[in-house]
């Protein structure tokens, strides 16, 4: 079942249990499909398609989070952790921390990787091998670690 078929069904059942978080991160996600969808660019929805729109929404939402909390907005702040645990539903499961090392370090040794003046090789070649596994954030910081070491 594609992702536009599992939020249908699950939006049914979200109005059903009058489950309000649900019902705003499936919306969010419904309303991005369909943009993408109208959008005019000639993309096709395939599961690249998918993950990078799911990981968009998260990321912003983890944004906004982050603003929330330094301001002290709890309330605000409760709203969106509950919309980035209804998106990251639909996300494949992310890699462990020390799964991620492993796999760059891979990387890393594929490149030929030697120091920081690599960083852009190795990020490119991580990104496209990660995506879905692990967001952008996480994987700049452990290549950054292993690189400076």
């Amino acid at each position: 079942m594609g992702l536009e078929a599992k939020i249908m069904t699950d939006l049914k059942e979200a109005m059903k249990a009058k489950d309000q978080a649900s019902l705003r991160g499936i919306r969010a996600i419904k309303s991005e499909i369909i943009k993408f969808k109208t959008s005019g660019t000639g993309a096709t929805f395939d599961d690249d398609a998918e993950i990078k729109l799911l990981q968009k929404l998260v990321k912003s939402r983890q944004d906004s989070l982050d603003i929330y909390e330094k301001q002290g907005r709890e309330d605000l702040a409760l709203v969106e952790r509950e919309e980035i645990k209804v998106i990251q539903k639909y996300l494949p499961e992310q890699m462990s921390p020390e799964a991620l090392k492993a796999k760059i370090n891979e990387i890393i040794a594929q490149t030929g990787a030697d120091g920081m003046k690599d960083m852009g090789k190795v990020m490119g070649m991580a990104s496209k091998a990660l995506a879905g596994k692990a967001d952008g954030k996480s994987i700049s910081s452990v290549v950054k670690e292993l690189l400076t070491a």
